[in-house]
């Protein structure tokens, strides 16, 4: 969405004093340990000042609760004036509904407890009383003062002091530390001290300490998460003011924190999302080709970019609708949330027609209902908004006029939010871009009510409202249509928002070569904490006075190997690549064909993301952990487990260096009439690019499963694969598992309705064998078809990469072919056979 400069300026000093970073004095709430008790597979601990209650979750998790008696606090602090412990009681946000507390060990003497849960454990001292966790016998983290309640002071014109709480933690000296959420920081955020307050950072390029998705987590290099499971405004401290302290403080809220371990970085990555919610599927369309930009004004100009991308022969699943649906211009609409008759005139036709040639239709919508819009008597009516102290609803001015907010912390505002959303449904729409979740503007004596009766203002749930709202849509969607996958846009979350299917994006970036470099460092950073779907506005958003060509190109290019294919700006340039240059066009039409024929590679990126937490974007110090220089590494990033992928960030490039992992690597882009390139892993190498293509290096003995070209996903047709084996004396065996499903149903997984085919590949000299086999639902009877339209049978077109020698003989089964096709020149095997999908060989020599 655009917005204007002047306008930020003025709303981010209206946001609120806590945005400044603050000068902390703090109380150490020193405590006696009393007694513990064991409630409900958690340990309950009684001190001097309150309880402590330890719960065991996963494979890997402890999560520490402290909540504490007030009186008892500030008498121990010698607090004199009326400090408020505000929202301890808050629910925890961050660990998923259906989270179980484990069963652990525990061991007593007279000065420690011990938890233990597999190889973590934590040791409750007594006295003075402190908490240290273990990864077996290494120690991972240790409390430095605990819990703590202080002092800041504002760096403002009035030097106002406020009250902060949280925890302090020791780190040591040579650990590197990943976290926070969205930033523009480098990889290692240690020395930085962070606000935790989701807010929009338009038009950024290459620094931000502050953007639309915080997460008040830390991942450390010496293999453990900590996060702070508070949703208020705080900072994270980050061995800044202190060099070997970790602090988090917040000005009110759960005084909460869970600690993960794992022997290695995809291991704590699966142990964090086992406790804060696996990523649901998204809908197989999702992975396709959007047209996006700010906005189309009118029905007709919707039909006429469909056609126009049809007609240029561009695949596309999607177009996004920004705020012109529901009024004609910026300001003094919002909250209409019903289309604008007068341009949109057929809605529903339009959706239905657009879904018959493949196209999904997305809808904006924001929680800001505008006073002047068509619904603001409707929405006070049904008390669906966010209070004031007077009991009414508040109300405040931003850009777009003077509002109120919808308060989805309680089910009379969900209810009255969801029933716009499921006519909207009823009527087409195929997915949900919830924009301004942040809130974009959320002032601080605004109230929000839970459900029980439970009354706080917004600084004590400011950075989960876009969590909250998320869930709320995930939830109303699924009860619409429950086999159904919900797509859901957002950019403002908390830890744990991928359980709601939230897709986010990496806000208003600057339209440029600065607003580019960043973006692998953010997709990396919000994929490691779970939210694997983090993707840019492809070309970028904001400003710019004329059409980078270059730029434009090269930003396209990298959203191949990205999760969501989204070009979408600002539209005084066009977005959409229709709308460009035949050259621009030829050169990008050819990435976006292979984003598709890398459906089913993709796809069953999503499926191990969905069961493992996996990201799709993976760093490279996943390689080799011991080097711990590769955490720095912000310019290449892995695609899988197969491709290499180093984008092209400034203008002119005719090179790149790539640091290689272990291994052979080949050219993934091999020019025609020449052998693919060959690169030795272990060292770096110089990778030469041109604006046709992109340095992409896939390792060898990777195997990449692709379809020919579509127009849609609408056009998916998994019964005819081509298998693509890099081959290379060096690698011996080699196996991979593809996932397939109908792509729709929001059960597959659970239920079982899916296939796996498995893939593996031996080598020794001049002979290869692959080995084929697949696995279905063994809950269902022999013979049952396991989704609607799984195939009985696929034609497979095989293509070995890398074989040096004509074969002398090819055997399929106990069958001997004579139909390969070997191409001296470019050194590649081609060979094509029906599989009946009993397992079967192919047997190369």
């Amino acid at each position: 969405m655009q917005l204007s400069f002047t306008f930020l300026k003025r709303a981010y000093l209206i946001i609120g004093l806590l945005l400044i970073s603050p000068t902390l004095t703090f109380a150490n709430t020193s405590q006696d340990y009393v007694s513990y008790t064991i409630k409900a597979n958690s340990v309950v601990i009684t001190t001097s000042l309150g309880q402590v209650t330890l719960s065991a979750y996963g494979d890997g998790a402890i999560a520490t609760h402290y909540l504490m008696n007030e009186e008892l606090m500030n008498k121990s602090n010698n607090v004199k004036d009326s400090r408020k412990i505000t929202a301890q009681q808050l629910p925890s946000f961050a660990i998923k509904e259906q989270a179980i507390a484990q069963q652990f060990a525990l061991t007593e003497n007279d000065q420690q407890l011990k938890l233990t849960l597999n190889k973590l454990s934590a040791v409750i001292k007594k006295s003075p009383f402190n908490i240290s966790y273990y990864q077996q016998d290494k120690l991972l983290l240790a409390e430095e003062s605990g819990l703590f309640f202080g002092s800041a002071e504002n760096d403002d014109e009035k030097k106002t002091t406020i009250n902060v709480q949280g925890f302090r933690f020791k780190v040591d000296d040579k650990e590197k530390l990943l976290g926070g959420g969205e930033r523009v920081l480098g990889m290692d955020r240690r020395g930085h001290r962070l606000p935790l307050y989701n807010r929009a950072h338009y038009g950024y390029e290459t620094q931000s300490t502050q953007m639309n998705f915080s997460i008040p987590a830390i991942m450390s290099s010496n293999k453990y998460l900590v996060l702070f499971d508070n949703s208020a405004k705080g900072w994270m401290d980050i061995a800044k003011t202190e060099q070997d302290i970790l602090q988090f403080e917040a000005v009110s809220g759960r005084l909460a924190y869970i600690v993960f371990s794992g022997e290695s970085y995809p291991e704590l990555i699966q142990n964090y999302v086992d406790v804060t919610g696996k990523q649901p599927l998204p809908p197989r369309w999702a992975f396709g080709n959007y047209a996006s930009r700010f906005g189309y004004r009118s029905e007709a100009e919707v039909r006429a970019t469909v056609d126009k991308f049809i007609d240029l022969d561009f695949p596309l699943d999607a177009l996004v609708l920004d705020l012109y649906w529901f009024g004609k211009d910026i300001q003094g609409h919002m909250g209409n949330l019903t289309w604008d008759k007068a341009v949109f005139p057929t809605p529903t036709k339009m959706m239905a027609d657009i879904k018959a040639k493949g196209v999904n239709t997305v809808l904006i919508t924001e929680p800001f209902i505008l006073t002047s819009s068509k619904k603001w008597s409707d929405a006070v009516n049904n008390n669906a908004l966010a209070k004031a102290a007077d009991g009414n609803p508040k109300r405040f001015d931003f850009y777009f006029g003077n509002t109120g907010l919808v308060d989805v912390f309680n089910n009379q505002g969900r209810s009255w939010f969801n029933a716009i959303y499921k006519d909207l449904y009823q009527q087409g729409v195929s997915g949900w871009w919830g924009d301004l979740g942040e809130p974009e503007l959320h002032p601080s004596d605004t109230l929000h009510t839970f459900d029980d009766g439970t009354v706080v203002n917004a600084d004590a749930i400011h950075n989960v409202y876009g969590h909250q709202w998320a869930k709320m849509v995930y939830d109303n969607q699924i009860s619409l249509a429950k086999n159904e996958r919900p797509f859901i846009l957002m950019r403002s979350g908390f830890a744990g928002s991928q359980r709601y299917g939230m897709i986010p994006w990496t806000g208003d970036v600057s339209r440029s070569w600065g607003g580019l470099k960043p973006q692998v460092e953010l997709n990396l950073q919000m994929g490691i904490f779970g939210m694997a779907y983090t993707h840019s506005d492809l070309g970028g958003f904001a400003g710019g006075e004329k059409f980078d060509k270059e730029m434009y190109i090269r930003w396209l290019q990298y959203g191949v190997f990205q999760p969501i294919y989204r070009p979408h700006a600002q539209d005084n340039i066009a977005p959409e690549v229709v709308f460009h240059d035949k050259e621009t066009q030829d050169i990008l039409r050819k990435f976006i064909k292979l984003r598709y024929q890398l459906l089913p590679y993709n796809y069953s990126l999503a499926y191990q993301n969905s069961t493992t937490g996996m990201p799709l974007m993976r760093p490279l110090f996943f390689e080799d952990e011991t080097t711990l220089s590769l955490i720095d590494n912000k310019q290449s990033y892995l695609w899988g487990d197969a491709f290499l992928v180093t984008p092209v960030v400034d203008v002119g490039i005719k090179s790149v260096e790539v640091p290689l992992p272990k291994g052979v690597w080949f050219d993934f882009f091999t020019e025609e009439n020449k052998p693919v390139e060959k690169y030795q892993g272990g060292q770096t190498v110089t990778v030469k690019t041109d604006i046709t293509t992109l340095p992409v290096l896939i390792r060898a003995g990777s195997f990449i499963p692709m379809i020919e070209s579509i127009q849609s996903t609408q056009n998916y047709d998994n019964s005819k694969l081509s298998l693509h084996y890099y081959a290379d004396s060096s690698v011996s065996s080699a196996a991979y598992e593809m996932y397939e499903d109908d792509g729709k149903n929001h059960q597959a997984i659970n239920k079982g309705l899916y296939e796996l085919l498995h893939f593996t590949a031996y080598q020794k000299e001049e002979t290869l064998k692959v080995e084929f086999s697949r696995d279905v639902n063994h809950n269902l009877q022999a013979g049952n078809i396991n989704y609607l339209g799984m195939p009985t049978q696929r034609d497979m077109t095989v293509v070995i990469h890398n074989w040096q020698t004509q074969p002398s003989r090819i055997q399929v089964g106990e069958m001997e072919i004579d139909n390969g096709i070997w191409d001296n020149v470019n050194k590649t095997l081609t060979v094509r056979f029906n599989w009946q999908h009993q397992p079967l060989s192919l047997m190369i020599k």
